[in-house]
């Protein structure tokens, strides 16, 4: 045997820093080893609570993205036609010179024609609150393109959410069921719990179109056809209903399930909580015979049934609405498994297992605790069946109603925080919902909004729309046409912008947002967009910044360019205002430290920012113009207080840096973070672990640290009484009613309880003509389009096919490797396929964000990212057919405005045999051309 000459003890670096990976939205922690200053080796920080140790291939191949050729070198000033990609290298003083004075007579003449859209850049508590300060309603982040319906149906149910807010037990779930979930998001914490549940014998179940990753270990595949997760949620709860396999007890005490809802047709009031004098929810307690308070101990409310009210009105519980809905037979197994793709037996037994491990197997923790009504419970009991979702049930036309249904379906069987069960991550839970109303109508003496840009509308008094209905927003979120759109609705920014209609705007300011590529629904409409004109000559779109690290599809569309760092450049937090790295466990969150000093004329954007809203003399950010309260983003992040004592950093707060949450600021508070190994976290106490919604210790502890404002009991939503108010409002009730076009809109998809229905693209395409569904997934190797510029992870994935199940593939007269055209009902493309049997029958898929536009992040032209790879938005659609008055929607979930772009369907064309090996569309390069800077 040849001898091993690999010398492992031997240190890789001279110098060790410890800060938090940006590779995805993960936020793992990292050890980056130095030699004489210059990056050696990445690896995992065994003791970050995140990841403990474990890296993924995104993660270690951060050292090829710090140093990757496609980086920006200086700010960039369009010389040549937009999307040329002609550009004059400038410095940093002309440049902030230009965006300052742009700014200034924006914010003089009307604030809101900034608009101001941000991507996955994990820094929305500043951004968002430069946008509040400037006085811009249009503002919005990547959420409202990726997962807002996950978030909006979670925090309008339970006060969570699935992955950053919300988490599974892995220690003691029996039963794991997946819905959607593919390996991009939360890999290595996923990673580390499936371990857990594998030692434990634990049984997960996947239900996806597509069997990879975590699908691909599941001890069970349900390979459902997309869009129907919902429906399969329902017929699970009709199965449970029919059974008796319900919680009442975890009904009565954490839901409003007993709430009265008032039976009156026609009244303005229809559909809401029974009330008494003082406003308080009325349940029927059936050891008076009368109607008591719904949050009153001591009483044994109705679940079923119908009651008089004092008025003589009639009155039925909330979950007697949902058992009547669930038990009709159109949830039957039987009647959704051709729908779904599901045998009628499968649906059956899987609602069969969760009851037995819910009801026959509980979890006992021998842990006393103290509810908010007083009531000690010397033992935590829980149902192990935990839950996790993710984009797969969230990017469909009705996602936040499938969401919702399976918040539902936890609070059926009692398991939401409770051991074994799907529990919240700090600081949630929150209330439901967490805030007020968004902010647009108004602005204070200062000429900031009011109030957060973006906020939780409770009623139709709460949405941003003028006399008409008609939306106030750029993107037309918070207007009748997507109530509930929480995150923004950033894929339609560029589209009404273009249209330039009563909210046209005079500057697109787009932060780390690949918009002109894989972050729009179809790139080669939205890059016409950008470069069109007016009849005067004048773009379309008066004036575009894109700040950035790298040569995105996107930069070669500016008019102006701000270059950022890298992730090890600059200073950043992940914040417990924005989304920290909390666990089930208790808060954390955590910093990122200028590892390595740039080698170009680059500035961090959060520094940018802070620069830019001292130059406009912003509220919160200067004393006046020219004169800003903070020198940097490090300075802001130290000594900004959103509230007394809270700032965006929790840990080590106070003179004496002891405090967790709220406390003074601590000028050490960032070296006492470095010397933590870059996280603080905060360990909660045995009793406060579980039932956190209830949970007296928890709720007083987190109010005290700033967490939240009210200490009361959280009663999670079986029933949305919010989405009531605005069904009211479609039917003629209230001053703020929506534009007779929408008004069935409104009162079909605003329903209370969950809904199913069909995907509203498939309903106005031919389906006959379109018959397939086609999907994406990301690849744990690969986030959004960010690591295709990276040597590393290009030898993973440089090209993607298009992947057939193999009966498809038959019937359609196709083989491994033929060339085919997709077709859809706005286009076509052109790419290779490949068979396997891991996949929905009715449905094709790829890997997303591999495809690139030629010469794009620094890629040679024909690179095989540009040349066998492509992306489905090619055949995608921002907007849905014209209706019958010719106005078009967007394509996007009708309660939250999230983007549908899993509701495609197409049909597969196969090529001629001589056909060019190479994947269309083929758009003209878009290499950049930079004079006045070296390369």
């Amino acid at each position: 045997m040849p001898e091993d000459r690999i010398a492992y003890h031997a240190p890789v670096g001279d110098e060790v820093a410890h800060t938090t990976c940006y590779m995805c939205a993960c936020r793992c922690g990292i050890k980056v080893h130095l030699r004489d200053g210059k990056l050696r080796y990445i690896e995992g920080n065994r003791d970050h609570p995140i990841n403990r140790g474990v890296l993924c291939a995104k993660g270690s191949a951060g050292i090829m993205s710090v140093t990757s050729p496609a980086r920006l070198r200086s700010p960039l000033k369009r010389v040549g036609p937009r999307g040329a990609g002609e550009f004059e290298a400038i410095g940093w003083d002309e440049a902030m010179a230009i965006v300052t004075a742009r700014l200034a007579g924006i914010r003089a003449s009307d604030p809101h024609r900034l608009a101001f859209f941000t991507g996955r850049d994990q820094s929305q508590s500043l951004t968002g609150h430069f946008a509040r300060m400037f006085g811009t309603m249009n503002f919005a982040a990547h959420g409202g393109f990726c997962s807002v319906n996950m978030a909006a149906a979670g925090l309008y149910s339970v006060g969570g959410a699935f992955w950053e807010f919300g988490e599974p037990d892995w220690n003691h779930a029996k039963l794991f069921l997946l819905f959607g979930v593919a390996e991009d998001h939360d890999s290595n914490p996923i990673k580390l719990g499936l371990a857990k549940l594998k030692e434990r014998g634990a049984k997960i179940v996947s239900v996806n179109p597509v069997r990879t990753g975590y699908s691909a270990i599941a001890d069970e595949f349900v390979g459902i056809t997309p869009g129907t997760d919902g429906l399969f949620i329902m017929a699970l709860i009709h199965c449970l209903l029919a059974e008796g396999a319900v919680d009442t007890a975890f009904l009565v005490r954490y839901t409003n399930a007993h709430h009265l809802v008032i039976d009156a047709p026609g009244a303005a009031d229809h559909g809401l909580f029974a009330r008494d004098a003082e406003g308080a929810a009325l349940a029927f307690d059936r050891k008076t015979g009368a109607l008591a308070r719904a949050d009153a101990t001591g009483t044994d409310p109705a679940l079923l049934g119908t009651f008089t009210l004092p008025d003589g009105r009639r009155a039925r519980p909330s979950f007697a609405l949902l058992a009547e809905r669930y038990a009709a037979a159109e949830y039957a197994p039987e009647a959704v498994e051709a729908r779904c793709g599901i045998a009628a037996a499968t649906i059956r037994r899987l609602a069969a297992e969760i009851a037995e491990i819910a009801f026959r197997q509980p979890v006992v923790i021998e842990q006393a605790w103290t509810d908010t009504d007083g009531r000690r419970h010397e033992t935590m009991t829980g149902r192990p069946v935990a839950m996790h979702a993710m984009r797969g049930i969230s990017a469909h036309s009705n996602g936040f109603h499938t969401c919702r249904a399976l918040h539902v379906l936890q609070m059926l069987i009692g398991a939401v925080d409770t051991p074994g069960s799907w529990r919240y991550k700090s600081p949630h839970p929150k209330p439901i919902p967490p805030g007020p109303g968004p902010a647009g109508r108004a602005h204070d003496g200062r000429g900031a909004l009011t109030g957060n840009v973006l906020g939780f509308p409770t009623s139709p008094d709460d949405l941003l729309v003028d006399d008409a209905g008609e939306p106030l927003r750029l993107d037309r979120a918070f207007s009748w046409e997507a109530p509930l759109g929480i995150h923004g609705m950033m894929h339609m920014a560029i589209a009404e912008a273009h249209a330039a209609g009563r909210a046209r705007v005079d500057t697109l300011f787009l932060y780390m947002a690949n918009m002109a590529w894989n972050s729009a629904m179809n790139p080669g409409e939205t890059t016409r967009m950008l470069t069109d004109r007016d009849e005067d000559g004048e773009y379309r779109i008066p004036f575009v910044i894109v700040a950035d690290a790298f040569e995105s599809e996107t930069v070669a569309y500016a008019d102006l360019v701000l270059p950022d760092t890298t992730y090890l450049e600059r200073y950043d937090c992940i914040s417990l205002l924005d989304r920290p790295i909390g666990s089930a466990h208790g808060p954390a969150d955590a910093i990122r430290v200028p590892v390595l000093k740039p080698d170009r004329d680059v500035r961090p954007f959060q520094d940018v920012l802070i620069d830019l809203a001292g130059r406009l003399g912003l509220p919160d950010f200067a004393e006046a113009p020219g004169k800003p309260l903070y020198g940097s983003y490090a300075d802001y992040m130290v000594r900004h207080q959103r509230k007394p004592g809270v700032g965006p950093l929790a840990g080590f707060r106070g003179a004496d840096g002891n405090a967790f949450g709220r406390g003074e600021p601590n000028p050490e508070q960032i070296s006492r973070y470095i010397a933590n190994k870059g996280f603080a976290r905060y360990d909660l106490p045995l009793e406060q672990l579980y039932y956190k919604h209830a949970n007296r210790a928890y709720l007083t502890g987190a109010k005290d640290m700033g967490l939240i404002d009210d200490d009361s009991q959280i009663v999670l939503n079986l029933y949305s009484e919010h989405l009531q108010k605005f069904r009211l409002a479609a039917e003629g009730h209230g001053a703020v009613r929506p534009p007779e076009r929408l008004r069935a809109r409104i009162a079909r998809f605003m329903d209370p309880l969950p809904i199913w229905y069909e995907p509203i693209e498939q309903t106005m395409t031919d389906m006959k003509q379109f018959p397939i569904h086609a999907i994406t997934q990301r690849p744990m190797s690969m986030y959004h389009s960010w690591g295709s510029h990276n040597a590393w992870l290009r030898q993973i994935h440089s090209e993607n096919r298009l992947y057939v199940h193999r009966d498809l593939a038959a019937a359609q007269g196709l083989e491994d490797d033929d060339w085919v055209e997709v077709v859809s009902r706005t286009g076509r493309l052109k790419c290779q396929i490949r068979i396997m049997d891991g996949v929905n029958p009715h449905t094709v898929w790829t890997w997303n964000a591999i495809g690139r536009r030629s010469g794009a992040v620094a890629l040679a032209q024909d690179a095989p990212e540009a040349v066998r790879g492509f992306l489905l938005n090619h055949v995608i659609s921002e907007y849905l057919p014209a209706g019958d008055d010719g106005a078009r929607l967007s394509n996007s979930d009708p309660v939250t405005g999230q983007a549908a772009w899993f509701d495609l369907t197409v049909r597969l064309e196969k090529c001629e045999p001589e056909t060019i090996a190479e994947t269309q569309p083929r758009m003209a390069p878009v290499a950049l051309t930079t004079k006045g800077a070296a390369r």
